[in-house]
């Protein structure tokens, strides 16, 4: 009996040993480390973490004794930092959703003004293919070339400059600005690019390209026109031009 009590006891005192040093080890490990607050924070709708975490914070430090002046400021801290993420992630989506493209489908609004009456004609046009798949700084882009190399057929009707008004997916303005040649009682010719041109009595503003050459016409003609030739009225002008037109 005496030699089972002795193993009995062998064995008994280090298991109440282990069990006081896990106890122990524990209550350590709850002392030096209170509980991590945020690893479960996945698990808290994304809308409300910035007040969960500090709720989360404060009453961490309640139960474990901390000092939770310390612990709210750093919880205050962590939630600005985390509206502040939140908001920037709204600008980039914001930016994303403007930054809209031109398609086959926006309507290309043509605001003609005569800067001379003040009067304004309004049309409305399909989109000129060159300008489809466009953003907003590739249309300005764009505009501003039109605006710098018109095409002729604009200067022949007095074309001044433009103006983008409005820009969406939907519905693009542009405002060109026109002085309308007005009526004229004399004309002049005159040579523009070796082309003979048609200049009212202002002899500034071109009113026809004829196509006719220079050195098409008889030499006389040619001297005369260099020097700027007047014509009289419209009927002597055409018919000019129908005597030396191809």
């Amino acid at each position: 009996m005496k030699i089972v009590k002795g193993i009995s006891l062998f064995f008994i005192y280090p298991l109440i040993m282990f069990g006081i040093g896990f106890y122990a080890g524990v209550e350590c490990m709850h002392f030096f480390y209170p509980g991590d607050v945020t690893q479960n924070i996945e698990e808290l709708p994304e809308e409300n973490w910035p007040e969960q975490i500090v709720d989360k914070l404060e009453n961490e430090a309640t139960r474990d004794g901390q000092g939770i002046e310390g612990m709210e400021e750093g919880a205050t801290d962590l939630k600005a930092e985390m509206e502040e993420s939140a908001l920037f992630e709204m600008e980039l989506a914001d930016v994303s959703a403007s930054d809209e493209t031109l398609t086959v489908d926006t309507k290309y609004v043509l605001e003609e003004t005569d800067i001379v009456n003040q009067s304004v004609v309004e049309t409305v046009w399909k989109l000129p293919a060159e300008y489809i798949g466009m953003d907003r700084e590739q249309f300005l882009i764009a505009m501003e070339e039109f605006e710098m190399y018109p095409p002729l057929s604009e200067l022949e009707r007095g074309f001044v400059s433009l103006e983008v008004l409005s820009f969406s997916k939907e519905r693009v303005v542009v405002q060109m600005n026109y002085q309308y040649v007005q009526p004229s009682n004399s004309f002049y010719l005159a040579v523009y690019d070796n082309e003979v041109v048609v200049y009212l009595e202002d002899m500034e503003t071109i009113y026809i390209y004829t196509g006719i050459m220079l050195e098409e016409l008889p030499e006389d003609i040619q001297s005369e026109i260099i020097q700027m030739l007047w014509v009289e009225d419209e009927e002597s002008l055409y018919h000019f031009l129908e005597n030396y037109s191809s």
